[in-house]
């Protein structure tokens, strides 16, 4: 007897959603069987180092936790949020300067699920939202999902360029045109590594007062200072035009997915509904987890032996490429954070040359992915959050190795033309990259 034969699944590709054309893998994503080899040292994925948490006492927790309150803590909830979280986070974001009440904070599946909330609720398909050049990968994945356009804005060793956005808003609005809001990263950006300087602070916000111009704060670093100083936060010094979006999984752990969004009161009414419909309640069990943490733990002294690791590592990061990079390089130097945001000499292409790196058993995130308009081929994303200091160091030496033989090649055959390269690669491009965990 013959085997049946399987029935022929149905293309649907006809009868997707046009927003669907927005959504792609990640670059990275295909070499990710192979970036994850324990021979491969993979400075491309942004995971948190969680060595330093107190894996023991945390066991204890969740044990005490079911026990205890299983009834609770293993039920449907508010979509808004456990109540004694919401009032934690507000004491979480007083460091930073923020005064707020715990009636306008909705908890989400971490700050990624409040940015979605946000995108979703402000913008229809054309509208036009402001990000710095380079953004989080993340975020123009959610713009590009409902259908947003991303006009970039200039950054500098000091953070988003005022004049840069004065020019963007006065051409939006000369144009009749304003957008839906400004989506920033202020403190040890993702993935530039840089921190908006505070004499820009009140000129951005300033400007997005006159040109009536929401500012969506994305703010998962803040507390992560290498020399523990914290930054005012912009929603601190303008609440009422800022939404804040903050999370714990770079504070405490990302495998949690808790996160949370500041916003004034009929943002958040409708940020409540939208979660609703989204995931009817994020998970109570996690909440209750980190509201225990936080009540019982010395979660500052935690982020301060975090703040310890991660300057280890930057300061291997950075002594690496000083010793290894071929000159023409550029690279910034955070004082905070998990990224560095480096620039390879004209006529290297770092997302062409990333299946090399890989084969030389060294991975990055090439800078194509950080650019909603196809830019970014000069530059790449490298992490140093998780690594230790000496598999940096190592991966750095791999990486200038393939940097040197590309060099080479560009000595003996010449430079690419570089429009004709850009204009090949922005027409096959569909959009931003959705993130996956090597990439964010």
């Amino acid at each position: 007897m013959s085997a049946p034969v399987p029935a022929r699944l149905p293309d649907l590709a006809d009868r997707f959603a046009s927003r669907t054309e927005g959504m792609t893998a990640s670059e990275i994503r295909a070499l990710f069987a192979v970036a994850s080899r324990p021979e491969v040292v993979s400075l491309a994925g942004g995971m948190p180092n969680l060595a330093a948490l107190p894996l023991e006492e945390l066991a204890t927790e969740v044990a005490e936790l079911i026990s205890r309150d299983g009834q609770v803590a293993l039920q449907y909830g508010s979509a808004q949020g456990v109540p004694l979280l919401r009032e934690q986070i507000t004491e979480v974001m007083a460091a930073e300067g923020i005064r707020a009440h715990a009636d306008d904070v909705v908890v989400t599946i971490g700050s990624q699920m409040a940015l979605d909330l946000v995108t979703r609720i402000f913008c229809d398909p054309g509208d036009i939202v402001l990000a710095e050049g380079p953004s989080y990968v993340g975020a123009l994945g959610s713009f590009a999902a409902y259908q947003a356009q991303v006009r970039h804005v200039a950054m500098d060793d000091d953070g988003l360029v005022p004049a840069a956005l004065a020019e963007a808003l006065s051409q939006l609005a000369a144009a009749g045109r304003r957008a839906k809001f400004l989506y920033t990263v202020p403190n040890f950006h993702n993935p530039a590594g840089v921190t908006l300087a505070v004499a820009r602070r009140a000129e951005i916000l300033e400007l997005c007062r006159r040109y009536d111009v929401l500012v969506v704060e994305d703010n998962p670093y803040g507390l992560l200072g290498f020399d523990g100083q914290t930054y005012p936060a912009l929603r601190s010094m303008d609440p009422d035009n800022v939404i804040y979006l903050g999370s714990f999984s770079k504070t405490f752990a990302s495998g949690l997915r808790v996160g949370w969004a500041l916003a004034p009161p009929a943002v958040r009414d409708k940020l409540v509904l939208a979660a609703e419909s989204a995931t009817l309640c994020p998970p109570t069990f996690n909440q209750m987890m980190v509201s225990r943490y936080l009540a019982g733990h010395d979660w500052r002294g935690q982020v301060k032996s975090f703040r310890e690791m991660y300057r280890a590592r930057r300061d291997a990061m950075l002594g690496a490429l000083s010793t290894y990079l071929p000159a023409g390089c550029r690279w910034t130097h955070p004082d905070g954070g998990f990224y560095v945001w480096l620039t390879v000499p004209e006529g290297v292409d770092t997302k062409a040359m990333l299946p090399r790196a890989v084969r030389a058993r060294v991975a990055y995130a090439s800078g194509t992915g950080f650019y909603a308009d196809g830019l970014g081929s000069r530059q790449l994303r490298l992490s140093y959050c998780y690594p230790t200091p000496e598999r940096i160091t190592e991966g750095v030496r791999r990486l200038a190795g393939v940097l040197n033989a590309e060099l080479e090649v560009l000595h003996t055959f010449g430079t690419p033309d570089r429009a004709a390269t850009r204009s090949v690669g922005s027409g096959t491009r569909r959009g931003p990259q959705t993130p996956s965990p090597d990439t964010t």
